[in-house]
């Protein structure tokens, strides 16, 4: 990535940063900066965050610009800037580096700009590091362009489009969901849904979002934690149950059962067995 070194020369100094290999013009970013001061640089895409802890100062656009904990900071592509830490311990954020065409794939929206680069807003703020977090933690193609849609729907109200955001018109997708249910335990691709439901990838996934009010991926883990049910019902060991329903081992399905039904997998057998 443009601006960052590929060593820091303090110690305290820290930044990682993923290319999900399905998704082209994507870049996720997390660092710890304390002494390090970045030189003017640019970025290709949009550069898209939030400050965790800390203050960071920098220069764009002509002013300096201080961004807090919990605001977020927008900046637009090829917009030169610096960055360096305001407070002693440094700050600590997470960015999304995301190309123009990306964002007009994914939202339907080409000409986002941005007119601030840093706002005050502490929940949208730490739903955004949220989300930026889940980002870099899901390896499932489809969780990771679910999460993107909604990452970038969060910043929506904050730039500027040629075009005003509009609902298209809803459609059905029973086929998708049957197609869902028949492949559980299979990674599957937004462009592979898409296909089903004969629309381009991000049309379908905004189609399908406004239609069932939930992402392909949260659809999917609903599916899949519906048929682990109904397995635990029959008798099936966890474990058994975990494989054949697409999730990673007995922990998470225990986990994810939890979440959803308020009891673990054994729990849930030993009460049925009552």
């Amino acid at each position: 990535m443009q601006g960052v070194p590929h060593a820091f020369e303090h110690l305290r100094d820290a930044a990682e940063f993923r290319c999900p290999a399905h998704r082209a013009g994507i870049e996720l970013y997390r660092a710890h900066i304390v002494r390090h001061a970045f030189e003017p640089h640019v970025h290709d895409g949009f550069g898209l965050g939030a400050i965790e802890s800390g203050v960071e100062r920098f220069r764009y656009r002509g002013a300096d610009h201080l961004a807090p904990p919990d605001s977020l900071v927008m900046m637009n592509p090829d917009e030169l800037h610096t960055g360096r830490a305001e407070t002693e311990g440094g700050w600590h954020y997470r960015m999304v580096y995301v190309q123009q065409f990306a964002v007009a794939e994914i939202t339907g929206e080409p000409g986002w700009w941005f007119g601030d680069a840093v706002c005050a807003d502490a929940a949208g703020a730490r739903r955004i590091t949220a989300l930026l977090d889940a980002l870099w933690q899901a390896r499932e193609p489809l969780a990771f362009d679910s999460l993107m849609l909604q990452l970038l729907q969060m910043f929506r109200r904050h730039a500027s489009a040629p075009q005003p955001w509009r609902a298209e018109a809803l459609s059905r997708f029973e086929p998708v969901i049957e197609y869902l249910r028949e492949h559980l335990a299979e990674r599957l691709t937004l462009d592979e849904l898409a296909a089903v439901a004969g629309l381009s990838p991000f049309h379908f996934l905004r189609q399908f979002q406004a239609r069932h009010h939930a992402t392909p991926q949260q659809m999917l883990m609903a599916l899949r934690l519906s048929a682990a049910k109904r397995r635990l019902t029959a008798g099936e060991a966890p474990a058994q149950v975990a494989a054949a329903t697409g999730l990673t081992d007995q922990a998470h399905l225990t986990r994810a059962f939890a979440r959803r039904y308020g009891v673990t997998p054994a729990r849930y057998q030993r009460q049925l067995q009552r």
